[in-house]
């Protein structure tokens, strides 16, 4: 259930991976925040950074699920498959989303929507996936840093296109040093361990990957979010395509390998599709307050913090380093410059502006 996404249209911050800070922290393609209290606007931001380690939170679960059960594919489909019911329950209570689902369904029927443009939760699908497969292998924090570092990068060239019909973003210098700094993270994090016992650098492939395959379900599923004229409408679609490309995988691989040999028993290791639903819809309620821009740093922040302290004092696969700490400042770094719209001003100067 990745990041939710965080949003790459409008204040569509709210699907699966929300994680995305390429997409998440451009104010030009956001909402703008809301003026109000401090006191509500202190709280929205601690509510987003707690959504942040949501994120973190789920890969670390389903991460340990995926190593119980030596089987990533069950344990990402109990994940993903989970949120989906728990949306669906929402879902009937919710005539609003109902209607927006009617909305999809008719603009697609018409010709307005591509059909296409349904397909975001594969990428949310294969998210949760590597979770299951490699974020076990490489320790939560190394899984982060390779998801942001993929987010970032194909977020530069989604902007710049258009994408799914996205107001374009030049690609300014900013941006380039921000991930290419996110990029130099994925080497401080993952070099010093050439070599070593029991640590899979082609693992950490998948989740670049899976980093590069949310960037596109955000767009995809900001547009299916702004025909739908609800994140609810939007996010359901994306965790039923998503739970239906899980099960087919799912299927396909147990009749392979078989059934795991038994589940495991600790109830907490089921909770990855609550946390994510959970995750999602902070999001949902904080962007109106604080924006994009602030929303995609604080997730970004929460989740390499969370990530460092679960590889601290509840490993999962390699221990951390200072390497891995380094590495953390550097993504973060990275998602900072790269978030800076840089506005010339008066003769020639440039300042960072949000």
């Amino acid at each position: 259930m990745s990041t939710p996404p965080p949003p790459s249209h409008d204040d569509d911050a709210n699907d699966e991976h929300a994680s995305h800070p390429e997409h998440a922290s451009h104010p030009e393609r956001g909402s703008h925040p809301e003026h109000g209290s401090r006191a509500a606007t202190a709280l929205a931001i601690a509510a987003t950074l707690a959504a942040g380690v949501g994120v973190a939170t789920q890969s670390r679960i389903n991460g340990e699920l995926g190593q119980l059960l030596d089987d990533g594919y069950t344990a990402a489909l109990i994940s993903f498959g989970s949120g989906w019911v728990i949306l669906l329950t929402i879902l009937a209570l919710a005539p609003r989303g109902r209607a927006g689902i009617s909305r999809v369904m008719t603009e697609v029927r018409h010709g307005r929507l591509a059909w296409w443009m349904l397909l975001g939760g594969l990428a949310g699908g294969y998210f949760v996936l590597a979770q299951g497969l490699v974020a076990g292998m490489l320790g939560v924090a190394i899984f982060t840093i390779a998801i942001v570092t993929g987010q970032t990068v194909t977020g530069l060239t989604l902007d710049a296109t258009g994408f799914a019909g996205a107001r374009r973003t030049a690609i300014a210098p900013a941006r380039v040093i921000g991930a290419a700094l996110t990029v130099a993270a994925v080497a401080v994090a993952v070099v010093p361990r050439l070599g070593g016992e029991g640590f899979p650098i082609a693992a950490v492939v998948l989740p670049v990957l899976a980093g590069v395959a949310v960037a596109f379900q955000q767009g995809l599923n900001g547009r299916v979010r702004a025909e739908a004229r609800s994140a609810l409408a939007a996010t359901t679609i994306n965790f039923t395509v998503g739970t239906a490309a899980l099960a087919g995988a799912t299927l396909v691989h147990l009749l392979v390998a078989g059934l795991p040999e038994a589940l495991p028993t600790n109830p907490l290791l089921y909770l990855g599709g609550a946390v994510g639903a959970i995750f999602i819809a902070i999001q949902t309620v904080t962007v109106g307050r604080i924006g994009v821009l602030v929303l995609g740093l604080c997730l970004v922040a929460g989740q390499l913090a969370a990530s460092l302290v679960f590889d601290a004092v509840a490993p999962l696969g390699p221990a951390s380093t200072t390497a891995t700490a380094i590495a953390v400042v550097l993504a973060f770094a990275g998602v900072l410059v790269a978030s800076i719209r840089w506005r010339r001003r008066g003769g020639g100067a440039s300042r960072p502006s949000a």
